[in-house]
């Protein structure tokens, strides 16, 4: 079960995302939208190993920090 110190972190973490996505797309509107155009000519499988790759990055940061 889930504490409320990790329900805490995770609904941080979940409001960061869209902070940051937030901004991309507020000073770079053109950008994000031909970053998407290019997101939706890749294929799938593409697409999951990127996924898997920044997840595993992910949660190697968080490794990092939450042990240091």
């Amino acid at each position: 079960m889930l504490t409320d110190f990790a329900l805490d972190d995770l609904g941080t973490a979940l409001a960061l995302v869209l902070v940051i996505e937030g901004i991309l797309y507020s000073l770079f509107p053109n950008g994000m939208r031909r970053m998407m155009a290019q997101t939706l000519e890749m294929p799938a499988g593409t697409l999951r190993w990127v996924g898997l790759a920044t997840a595993t990055v992910g949660v190697g940061i968080v490794w990092v920090i939450r042990s240091g």
